[in-house]
């Protein structure tokens, strides 16, 4: 399969002195749907941060559609690599779902029927048609996630990275979840302490901690290997 995402060897300190990522190199395929998992504080939203741009280090590279991302092309590379943040209250900000939604098709410069279009189907995707009018501030924290997926679909990217996705959520909405994540298309990539939503969604894992990645592998096999998970602060799932 194609490859959506590469990194390779990269490093990055923040300005603080505070290292986090070191010689990270890992690749994606169209289609797939990969976990990224580890103790907190192991790097794995800084490396989130590199795939679309939000952080950038002179250390090592990041491809996306085999395109370096650098801030000369990071308008294409947002719409190709839409980050799904662990709090949908960041990416929620508008009066009204359908503002919300349309922001990232109006700042494309789409006319208004696709606007309009790009909105519908977007809302259809994660089964919120209808909430066009509602404001988002005063919906579940399982709705303002489906909202926060939607401001991102509506951008056609070719990737989903979500934060945290089932953070918070009850286990019916976490269930609710992982259903509508299934059914979308996109090569995703999930960074999560949840295991049990791993297991449910993703076919590989990657285990990073320390800043480095440390195991690489077959989501089933990662799983199955307790001493592995216990090593690096994780919780073995019930198998």
């Amino acid at each position: 399969m194609p490859e959506v995402i590469a990194v390779e060897n990269l490093c990055y300190t923040y300005p603080d002195g505070q290292p986090a990522l070191c010689g990270v190199s890992l690749s994606i395929q169209e289609g797939e749907t990969v976990a990224l998992i580890g103790p907190n504080g192991a790097g794995k939203s800084t490396l989130l941060f590199h795939l679309n741009g939000l952080l950038h280090s002179h250390d090592g590279a990041v491809r996306v559609l085999g395109q370096i991302v650098h801030d000369k092309n990071l308008k294409t590379i947002r719409r190709q690599v839409g980050v799904v943040f662990q709090n949908p209250d960041n990416q929620l900000f508008s009066p009204t779902v359908f503002d919300d939604v349309a922001f990232g098709p109006l700042n494309l410069g789409m006319k208004e029927a696709e606007v309009r279009s790009a909105v519908q189907q977007a809302l259809e995707a994660v089964g919120m048609t209808g909430y066009e009018k509602r404001s988002p501030h005063h919906m579940s924290l399982g709705e303002k996630r489906r909202i926060a997926i939607a401001t991102v679909l509506a951008m056609s990217p070719a990737v989903l990275v979500l934060d945290e996705p089932s953070a918070n959520l009850d286990p019916g909405g976490k269930w609710h979840l992982i259903e509508l994540l299934r059914s979308l298309p996109q090569t995703k990539l999930i960074v999560s302490h949840d295991l049990e939503m791993v297991q449910e969604l993703c076919s590989r894992a990657i285990v990073i901690d320390g800043g480095r990645v440390v195991a690489d592998g077959a989501q089933q096999d990662i799983m199955k290997d307790k001493t592995l998970l216990m090593a690096h602060r994780l919780a073995a799932p019930n198998l």
